[in-house]
């Protein structure tokens, strides 16, 4: 059996959009309910765009690890 990389595994096309699909809902929701006032008063500084940045960051690269182990447990 071919030993495939974690990397690998991570950029494959379906593990990317699942991902991707994840961190829409989950970053958005997140980021309403963490930071909506500020975004619906408009009262944005590059502070609050890396913390709205990392809000849809940490649910992809959550949801790749999940899929990813996932992906290398099935292969054994």
């Amino acid at each position: 059996m071919n030993e495939v990389s974690w990397r690998s595994l991570a950029l494959r096309s379906d593990i990317v959009r699942r991902s991707a699909r994840v961190a829409v809902v989950v970053g958005s929701l997140l980021a309403l309910i963490n930071h909506g006032d500020r975004l619906h008063s408009a009262d944005v500084d590059l502070e609050l765009v890396i913390k709205v940045t990392l809000t849809f960051l940490v649910p992809y690269c959550v949801s790749t690890w999940a899929s990813v182990q996932t992906a290398l447990a099935n292969s054994d």
